[in-house]
Parts: structure tokens; C-alpha cells; sequence
């Protein structure tokens, strides 16, 4: 079997408070037609990252990758109780989900403030949403 690897020289920038991938020409790159696959967000960098780095961990638990929280936490190096409290962001309501993305969630919805929030019930995350607004 013989594998290949490719190369795409490239960098994340920040502009206007949005990341995006550059190429080595210095545009942005597009993956896809018209703008589909630009990476770009209006979100809280910290609170997008979260949410990519829980619903990838998710991903890898229900792929069956690792066992068990614990050992995903030795193996990704990070403390158990943080990873635990990471993976609770995959309960988020999807339209809150969105609003994260899209920089519309209320300015008192750090990362610590969403961990502490996060009920199962939808109904009860979109009331705690829509009180901090």
C-alpha cells in the first residue's frame, strides 16, 4: 500500500474578529462553490472552539475510539472533569448551538457561565438563554 501526503501551505488569520483560512496567495480559501466551506465565524472564539473540541470528542466516544471519558482524557491529556464538563455542551439545544455560532448569544454567556447553565431540557436551556438577553 503507498500513501500519499499533501501539502497546502496555509495560515489562520484573524480579520475583523473572524478567523479564516489563508492561501499561500493570501485570499481566503474556499472549499466548495460560491462560499460554502468558508471557515469563518462571528462567535466567541473561546466558546466556538468548545463546542468543535466537544462535539469531536463526542464523535470519537460514539465511533468507538475510546471506552470510556477516562480514557480519552489520558490519551488527549487533559483533565477528566474538564473533558466531562466539555462533552455537556453536546446537550445544548440546536438553535442555541447556532446562536453561539453566529455571535447572538447574550454577552453573559462565557464558557465557564454556559458550563454552569446547561440543564438536559431544552426548554430549560432556552429559559436561562433568553433571561441573560
Amino acid at each position: 500500500m503507498t500513501s500519499v501526503t499533501v501539502v497546502v501551505p496555509m495560515a489562520i488569520r484573524r480579520r475583523g474578529g473572524r478567523k479564516q483560512i489563508i492561501g499561500p496567495d493570501g485570499a481566503p480559501m474556499r472549499f466548495g462553490g460560491d462560499d460554502a466551506g468558508v471557515t469563518t465565524t462571528r462567535g466567541d472564539p473561546a466558546l466556538v472552539k468548545a463546542l468543535a473540541q466537544a462535539f469531536r470528542w463526542q464523535r470519537m466516544l460514539e465511533d468507538g475510539r475510546y471506552g470510556s471519558i477516562s480514557e480519552m482524557a489520558t490519551a488527549e491529556r487533559i483533565d477528566r472533569g474538564y473533558l466531562g464538563r466539555l462533552l455537556q455542551l453536546t446537550l445544548l439545544a440546536p438553535d442555541i448551538v447556532e446562536a453561539i455560532l453566529h455571535g447572538r448569544q447574550p454577552r453573559e454567556f462565557s464558557l465557564p457561565a454556559l458550563i454552569e447553565i446547561i440543564s438536559v431540557a431544552w426548554a430549560e436551556q432556552r429559559l436561562s438563554f433568553g433571561a441573560a438577553r
